[in-house]
């Protein structure tokens, strides 16, 4: 990667207002403890439309303010199949249906990686979706919060010292 250049990623769920606005938080939230957000450039949005234009779930705002991120500037967004495979080096979905949707709107294999792939705690008994949490109580968003978090970690780990 050129000194000049940023890394794009962007995180997909369904509807942008629950995991991926959470992993957004979480990830730019890291960057910036570490002071690299001049080589990121950091998004997130959902397969699907029906809220687009909304801030995240209050849920996941609860979680995110718990330690200290701040999601109430985002704003839910639809994955565009032109222009996002272009603009995005990593396009991170949370789980296998999203992964499925993006790979069927065009988008290239190499660049799609499923979220919990970079947690260091999956094992093969574990599924590699992170869960929607919208249909769940607010414990959901809690136990959803430290599964991206730790992948966030590993993600950030494996784009800024790559082996």
């Amino acid at each position: 990667m050129p000194s000049n250049s940023k890394t794009s990623i962007l995180f997909v769920c369904l509807g942008n207002i629950c995991r991926s606005p959470l992993a957004d938080g979480i990830f730019t939230h890291l960057v910036n403890q570490q002071n690299l957000t001049h080589r990121f450039h950091i998004d997130s949005c959902g397969t699907g439309a029906w809220h687009v234009g909304n801030p995240p779930d209050p849920r996941s705002i609860l979680a995110a303010a718990k330690h200290n991120i701040d999601l109430t500037t985002l704003r839910a967004r639809q994955f565009d199949a032109d222009r996002d495979p272009i603009e995005f080096d990593w396009i991170i979905p949370m789980d296998r249906s999203n992964h499925r949707e993006l790979i069927n709107q065009g988008t290239p294999k190499a660049k799609v990686r499923l979220m919990r792939s970079f947690d260091p705690t999956i094992t093969t008994q574990k599924t590699p979706d992170v869960p929607d949490p919208y249909y769940g109580g607010d414990d959901g968003f809690d136990k959803i919060y430290e599964m991206l978090m730790r992948a966030c970690e590993g993600l950030l780990c494996e784009i800024k010292d790559p082996a």
